[in-house]
């Protein structure tokens, strides 16, 4: 299989430094990269650094190589153009189809998937023409990847941070993955949906929790091929170790309590819900406000347990009309029956339902499943990265959604 071509446009701003991060991981990955900065970005990292890093030269101009017609053959040649950082003189030129360097042109010449990754201040990030410039982009078919927040030049903090550059590869894995075809695939464009990933605790004492061994990377995985088929994203991450992918709104909870408080504030204008967080059934009755002290030759006191709400009933009753609700089923035996039920039980739209288990799903790299409709269908997901399964998912959620609209 051809190598894919992927151009990797830089913008001038500070964080193109990161980006060399992230040019590595797709040359290493087995991907041809053309570097194309603006003449800004080599105000930050000179084009000996892009050269050397990519094999290729670095050019800005549309008058380098001027018989090879690389502003036209460069983007008519790609399989994916990523730009980052984008900045907001780059999305304003973009959106507007200005052609007064090498980028921008490659920008209009391009057949291919596009993906934006954003990094400025955060004023210059809300404001309207800013706004405006990416809803343009984002319409056409680009994906727009939501900045980070965090720390920006100099002490101000905020949203507009590059994101995280090994999050923005997996973003471009999947738009690859997704755009294979030749044309742009960002069938989620428009569209906002909310994941929630990780495993809930509920506190025993300051120092114990009950819990499960839910690491979230099956909901981060929904989260990024959200993103990459052009989602606005909103994560609900329960007591995750993982980066926050790129490009999504991240809600940091603990409790069952506290993320059906998140989930169902972030579903009211959300056009589906996917519940891939292990949620408590239960919890304690009351919790020590010290830590729970063994007693010699005394067995411990029993625990009392009282039930969590159901919050994936709770957002199947409350749903409106268009809205997707999806569920998880994680089980250990008669899993089809029992997924079945749950979703009779539950009344959403779909159900995921897998086997878990020793060293299967829960912390794994990989997973399958079969995904169950409220109308009876089933499709099984062999094994595979868990990507492919959330993939499956979202081409579900989509076919919904467009049956809706």
């Amino acid at each position: 299989m051809d190598q894919p071509e992927v151009v990797l446009g830089v913008g001038g701003g500070i964080a193109a430094y990161k980006v060399c991060e992230l040019l590595r991981r797709l040359a290493e990955s087995g991907h041809r990269v053309r570097v194309v900065p603006t003449s800004a970005a080599l105000e930050f990292v000179g084009e000996a650094t892009w050269s050397a890093l990519s094999g290729a030269p670095a050019h800005t101009g549309v008058w380098n190589d001027v018989h090879e017609v690389p502003h036209v053959r460069i983007g008519q040649r790609a399989d994916l153009v990523v730009v980052a950082p984008a900045t907001a003189d780059l999305l304003a030129r973009a959106a507007h189809g200005l052609a007064d360097d090498l980028l921008t042109n490659t920008l209009l010449t391009a057949r291919c998937p596009v993906v934006f990754a954003p990094a400025m201040h955060t004023e210059m990030w809300e404001h309207p023409a800013t706004r405006e410039n990416v809803a343009t982009l984002r319409r056409r078919g680009a994906v727009v990847i939501e900045p980070a927040v965090g720390r920006l030049t100099g002490a101000d903090t905020g949203k507009g941070r590059l994101p995280d550059p090994g999050e923005i590869f997996e973003v471009c894995r999947g738009v690859l993955a997704h755009g294979a075809g030749g044309s742009p695939v960002a069938d989620l464009a428009g569209r906002h949906v909310v994941v929630s990933a990780g495993g809930t605790r509920e506190p025993l004492d300051p120092v114990r929790f009950l819990g499960n061994r839910s690491s979230g990377k099956q909901g981060y995985a929904l989260a990024r091929t959200a993103v990459a088929r052009g989602a606005r994203v909103t994560l609900v991450a329960a007591n995750t170790c993982l980066p926050d992918p790129a490009g999504a709104e991240v809600l940091p909870v603990g409790t069952a309590a506290e993320l059906r408080e998140a989930v169902l504030g972030a579903a009211g204008d959300a056009d589906a819900v996917v519940m891939a967080a292990a949620v408590a059934d239960f919890r304690p009755a009351a919790r020590s406000e010290s830590k729970i002290k063994k007693r010699d030759g005394a067995d411990p006191e029993p625990i009392v347990l009282v039930r969590n709400p159901d919050v994936l009933a709770e957002l199947a009753a409350r749903r409106r009309a268009g809205q997707v609700v999806v569920g998880f089923a994680a089980e250990t035996d008669d899993v089809l029956a029992n997924g079945r039920a749950k979703l009779a039980r539950k009344g959403c739209d779909l159900l995921v339902v897998n086997e878990v288990g020793e060293n299967r799903a829960f912390g794994t790299e990989d997973n399958e499943a079969v995904i169950i409709e409220a109308g009876g269908e089933e499709t099984p997901v062999p094994p595979g990265p868990k990507e492919q399964l959330a993939d499956r998912v979202w081409d579900a959620v989509t076919r919904l959604l467009g049956a809706a609209d």
